[in-house]
């Protein structure tokens, strides 16, 4: 029991990050249809934002119970990068599939330089803020408090994401664009203001996971294209747009990938493609998905 529940924590834990990269890679789809190859390098900018934060934080004297709503706060301000980036990638949203997907390669290249010129190529790792806010037993297992406060602020941004989308008039905005962006436009809606909106948002997703999940593991340049792995297993085993599809898939994989590493560690990549596989085979748009045209 106490190695299931282990297992559980971990895999919620890692499936709360990968849930906000994730969302913000589901939201860019389902309202823009761009597909963002640079999200994994984005949480990489946030983690190394977090670090800066925390020591930013030491150095101040914040006391320790704080550190999880400062590293919330640095990657979402760092996500502010967006904007820019939206302003950049505006010259695509026309364009076929396949130049999206270089374009967005290319902002892959252009920010781990950027990642290398500011931090340096070695990793960043932060104090043990983790084990510092203290640990409680759940169900005889011991597990540490920024565990389960990571969880309920994934849990927090999942229902106030929810929230804004279905019941705030900026949320109806962006389905009703994502829905039909012509339409939009001619009933007045400024659509490249709204995609502005969601590409920041979407940024500020990512950059926020990466921050979160700074004190439990280094800020590295290769973390962004490992985490894009996984990234685009829970978009396709969710499906293409579904929020609730990401939620779901995100708390899948990491469940796939801790049994497979307490088990077979061999078998860690190769678990996640055979489901990812069998979804495809069963229902190519994603379990939670719908086709687009």
């Amino acid at each position: 029991m106490e190695a299931l529940t282990g297992i559980l924590m971990a895999s919620l834990f890692h499936a709360a990050t990968l849930f906000l990269l994730t969302a913000g890679l589901q939201l860019t789809f389902g309202v823009m249809r761009v597909v963002n190859l640079a999200c994994g390098t984005l949480f990489a900018l946030g983690a190394y934002a977090g670090v800066s934060a925390v020591h930013w934080a030491l150095s101040r004297g914040v006391p320790v119970e704080l550190f999880p709503l400062v590293l919330l706060l640095a990657g979402i301000m760092v996500g502010l990068i967006g904007i820019p980036l939206e302003r950049l990638l505006r010259t695509a949203y026309k364009r076929p599939e396949a130049f999206q997907l270089l374009l967005t390669f290319a902002l892959v290249l252009i920010l781990q330089d950027g990642l290398r010129l500011i931090w340096g190529a070695d990793p960043q790792q932060t104090p043990n803020v983790a084990t510092a806010l203290g640990s409680v037993t759940v169900f005889g297992t011991v597990v540490a408090s920024y565990t389960l406060i990571v969880i309920g602020l994934a849990i927090a941004i999942a229902v106030g994401l929810g929230g804004f989308l279905e019941r705030t008039q900026a949320g109806k905005i962006l389905r009703a664009t994502a829905e039909n962006r012509e339409a939009s436009a001619a009933m007045g809606v400024n659509v490249p203001r709204t995609y502005m909106l969601v590409f920041t948002i979407g940024t500020m997703l990512s950059t926020a996971g990466g921050a979160l999940i700074v004190p439990t593991s280094a800020a590295s340049l290769q973390m962004g294209v490992e985490l894009v792995v996984e990234a685009f297993a829970v978009v396709v085993i969710g499906g293409l747009g579904s929020m609730k599809g990401a939620a779901f898939a995100a708390v899948l994989v990491c469940l796939i990938r801790s049994v497979a590493l307490s088990t077979f560690p061999e078998m860690e990549i190769l678990a996640i493609y055979i489901v990812v596989v069998a979804v495809l085979m069963a229902r190519p748009s994603g379990l939670f998905g719908k086709r687009y045209a």
